[in-house]
């Protein structure tokens, strides 16, 4: 937890990042010089993030801080922009970026997706056990404990939030009864480990055509998509009228509002049958059904896509998937504020074990992407759908094209289906391996 950064009020912090996404989209936009040069080699989306990140390094800015009252007793504050980002411009940046999809032309992407999908998952899998083999060797003190402070009790969080998500994390604790007070220690590895990953797969982004041609993928399944998007776009273009941005505001947060009502009723509802069910496998097999943001991500999600059917994706001519993206930077910088750079050294071991086993995830994607010639794209969103879930993937998947966020948003969910059982086979093999 960090002390009081100088700025608390979120409509400053807001302004902040603001301000840091408008200084990088100039520079961007720069045709010459050395902005030109900088971006050439790094993303803009990638320094959406690191900004934002470095700005909570030097203490300007914090997601969670703590003071203490007159009384003595420590306060936790937070800040509400993530929850805001991810709650409300997450789903109507998929509504607004899934208006002009092609369902066809997604499907028509394969089954290399798929493959690549299914290849982080068992990245993950297999990353724990291995990741806790190569660290007791060099520091078995870090991969002990016994009971619940187990290490390998603790990592299952990790699995289940590498795969699935959230709620599948929370699954994992129920399940394997990790010691909470230790717990804060885990979500820490999960945040430092995953942004340090999604950061390099930003980098990776800028030097897609150079990956690929390494890799010898066929893109033409993507290019495909992207064209028959872009075409369409081109073919609907207008300059858009005050009715044009209010009916794409309408279908943007109404969707939102729809999503919410749903996920407010469904997350409770499949909270009471999940707790019905008598075997407390099955029970937190199913768990991710109780979860309001799975449910909220799906629904948003589906009604983009009916949206896609009807005239509604006309609204792609007035700017839509324009106004997506802005609400997505916007997120990826909520997610930046979240890492303080300087706590990767607060927990060496920890921190060790978690990039061994994303390394393993990682290594494991690169030589199946070699032998099967998947596009750079297949591998980044195969990746995030597991490690990042709908809060990131669609973040990646847009970063290559924003009709391509649905793709994202697709494979995370069925990360979602997935996640605990896989988690669950995960842990068996970290127990094994720490105890052997």
């Amino acid at each position: 937890m960090q002390n009081q950064p100088l700025f608390t009020d979120d409509t400053i912090v807001f302004g902040l990042l603001m301000l840091a996404l408008g200084f990088i989209f100039y520079t961007e936009s720069r045709t010459s010089g050395f902005w030109h040069k900088f971006y050439k080699i790094v993303p803009g989306l990638f320094m959406a993030y690191m900004i934002p990140a470095c700005f909570t390094t030097l203490g300007l800015i914090a997601p969670e801080w703590e003071t203490t009252n007159k009384s003595g007793e420590i306060i936790t504050h937070s800040s509400n922009l993530y929850y805001v980002s991810s709650r409300y411009l997450l789903p109507a940046a998929l509504v607004l970026m899934t208006l002009s999809i092609d369902l066809k032309a997604v499907f028509n992407l394969g089954w290399k997706a798929l493959i690549m999908f299914f290849t982080g998952t068992i990245g993950i899998i297999i990353g724990g056990p291995i990741a806790i083999l190569l660290i007791s060797m060099v520091s078995p003190e870090t991969v002990g404990g016994i009971g619940p402070d187990a290490v390998w009790r603790g990592l299952s969080t990790l699995a289940g939030s590498w795969i699935g998500g959230g709620a599948n994390q929370t699954a994992m604790l129920e399940i394997y009864g990790y010691n909470q007070k230790l717990y804060g220690g885990m979500v820490f590895v999960d945040i430092v480990v995953a942004n340090i990953w999604m950061a390099l797969l930003l980098i990776g982004i800028g030097k897609r055509e150079r990956i690929n041609k390494w890799l010898k993928a066929d893109t033409s399944s993507i290019e495909a998509l992207k064209e028959k998007v872009s075409d369409f776009s081109e073919k609907v273009k207008r300059n858009p009228s005050l009715t044009d941005l209010m009916i794409i505001a309408a279908i943007a947060f109404g969707t939102v509002s729809i999503a919410h009502l749903c996920s407010n009723f469904l997350g409770p509802f499949f909270d009471n049958v999940v707790a019905n069910i008598e075997s407390p496998t099955t029970r937190n097999i199913f768990t991710f059904l109780s979860s309001k943001f799975f449910w909220m991500i799906s629904t948003s999600t589906i009604i983009a896509i009916l949206l896609s059917f009807t005239k509604a994706k006309t609204y792609e001519g007035a700017g839509a998937s324009k106004f997506g993206s802005v609400f997505i930077y916007i997120l990826v910088a909520s997610i930046g504020m979240k890492m303080d750079l300087t706590l990767i050294f607060d927990n060496v071991g920890l921190i060790a074990i978690g990039v061994v086993w994303m390394s393993i995830h990682a290594v494991l994607l690169i030589i199946v992407a070699k032998l099967i010639k998947a596009p750079y794209f297949f591998l980044a969103v195969g990746s995030q759908a597991n490690v990042g879930g709908a809060a990131s993937a669609p973040i990646v998947a847009s970063a290559f094209h924003p009709s391509l966020a649905t793709v994202g948003v697709l494979l995370a969910v069925f990360g979602y289906a997935v996640g605990t059982i896989a988690a669950i086979a995960c842990t068996i093999l970290m127990e094994l391996a720490a105890t052997s």
